[in-house]
């Protein structure tokens, strides 16, 4: 049986050697969202060199773009990095759970992460964010003024000649 994946994320990098710390900080942000703290250090340095494995044998002159995308699937976090190259072209990599995977536009190099202790996907919760007003919101809606009737009256009569024609 093949777990399914309850969340996803991904960001999309020109692969140079800047896309190396915007990984980190992705899965960082991402993580934290997903209140997966524990695996914070493991999973952005691990990102982090997925990424710097694919920016090694990017063409400066032409980088391309990667892919990085955070998955939470059964018991494990996957960090996956996809980008345009052929499979021939893999990178020297050691470690469990390491891999690479060829797919019809180019490879994907990943890394698999247990969950901490006795997390499953089911039970990471989706990131909560907290609604907000824009502070020009907030002016109008403090603002004692009402619309002027006139604007409003000239307003309906310009759409009403705008619908008959």
């Amino acid at each position: 049986m093949t777990p399914q994946t309850a969340q996803v994320d991904d960001i999309q990098l020109v692969a140079l050697p800047t896309a190396v710390n915007c990984a980190d900080l992705f899965a960082q942000f991402t993580l934290r969202e997903w209140s997966l703290r524990p695996l914070l250090e493991e999973a952005s340095t691990a990102a982090g060199q997925l990424v710097a494995a694919v920016v090694e044998s990017a063409d400066p002159k032409r980088p391309g773009m990667l892919t990085v995308r955070l998955r939470i699937s059964g018991d494990s976090l996957v960090i996956e990095v996809a980008d345009g190259r052929p499979a021939e072209a893999t990178p020297d990599m050691e470690g469990p759970n390491l891999g690479v995977v060829a797919l019809d536009r180019g490879r994907m190099l990943w890394c698999e992460l247990p969950l901490p202790g006795g997390v499953t996907a089911e039970a990471v919760p989706l990131p909560r964010r907290e609604r907000r007003r824009s502070p020009e919101a907030e002016r109008l809606a403090n603002d004692p003024h009402e619309v002027d009737p006139e604007v409003m009256e000239r307003l309906l009569t310009g759409l009403s000649r705008a619908q008959r024609n």
